[in-house]
């Protein structure tokens, strides 16, 4: 029988797996954030609302916080804080991305989506010193903070990523089930 594994092609590690292909979903989601971060500035005035449901308003504000405006109200300093954090946290998960096996999906978009959108922001806070949100939403007089694409980039991410440990979580306990060993 002849040696069929002679005639194949060696596997190189580009071929056999590549976790970073996933980024061009973080650049699809800055590309789109930036996009829509520019129209609203451009046909939106700011603070007043334009509404699109009556639940759903589109209002251009700038953020020099954080989520929910945190530590909008200081002197400016966290412009340099967020963006240091937006760096070292797409460096991190960037190195997460690159070491993921074969079949971990979930985490790769997860991981991608909140990439994508940590740059979308960090171009804001480095170009403008604020971030641009755009979306808002309320209920009558309650408003919810407004928000971006690239925050919503962010929480899909993390809903994917919490999502993801608990999917493994209930693997982990049911192959201790199967197997009867509890390590």
């Amino acid at each position: 029988m002849p040696d069929l594994s002679a005639s194949r092609e060696p596997a190189t590690p580009a071929r056999m797996h590549r976790p970073l292909r996933w980024l061009w979903l973080s650049l699809v989601v800055i590309a789109l954030d930036l996009g829509f971060k520019a129209l609203a500035s451009a046909h939106l005035d700011y603070g007043r609302p334009l509404e699109v449901l009556p639940v759903f308003n589109l209002t251009l504000l700038h953020n020099t916080g954080a989520a929910f405006s945190f530590l909008a109200e200081h002197a400016g300093w966290q412009r340099w804080f967020f963006a240091l954090i937006a760096v070292a946290a797409s460096v991190g998960l960037t190195v997460w991305l690159s070491r993921l096996k074969r079949g971990e999906t979930l985490t790769a978009v997860s991981l991608a989506l909140v990439i994508g959108g940590a740059i979308g922001n960090l171009y804001d806070r480095l170009v403008h010193g604020y971030v641009v949100d755009y979306l808002s939403f309320h209920w009558g007089p309650h408003y919810y903070p407004a928000f971006n694409l690239a925050d919503t980039a962010i929480t899909l991410g993390a809903i994917g990523l919490i999502l993801q440990s608990l999917f493994e979580s209930r693997r982990q306990r049911a192959s201790r089930t199967t197997t009867g060993g509890d390590s």
